[in-house]
């Protein structure tokens, strides 16, 4: 007997995809950080990410688009709040300006997503 792969609808959207792809930079990129920083800075800076990634999916599993709407706008708060920690990543010099430069455009792709996935949702 072969099992069916089933496919949640999270795994469809090109959001979700973005934010999986951000997470892999942000670990790799924080893989780097100093050891002093790991239950400090590089583990606010990887749970914002994943927290992105996570609210995109666990919205998408609720019943309304007003509940969506709302994981839509914590993963949106999430990104903030990376682009926030990457500040004082650089202020540290944990990171450079190139790469906080990459953070910026990236997280500005992805909040662009979350906005217009979020207002072609009826409510």
């Amino acid at each position: 007997m072969t099992e069916k792969t089933f496919v949640y609808g999270f795994e469809k959207l090109d959001v979700w995809k973005k934010s999986k792809e951000f997470n892999r930079f942000i670990y790799d990129l924080t893989d780097n950080f100093p050891y002093s920083e790991t239950k400090n800075l590089t583990s606010q800076i990887r749970r914002s990410s994943v927290s992105i990634v996570a609210n995109i999916a666990e919205g998408s599993a609720k019943f309304s688009n007003k509940g969506f709407k709302r994981y839509l706008r914590i993963s949106y708060g999430s990104a903030v709040e990376l682009l926030s920690h990457s500040y004082l990543a650089f202020d540290r010099k944990y990171i450079d300006a190139t790469a906080l430069t990459e953070i910026k455009i990236k997280i500005n792709k992805i909040t662009r997503m979350l906005n217009s996935l979020s207002n072609s949702l009826k409510t």
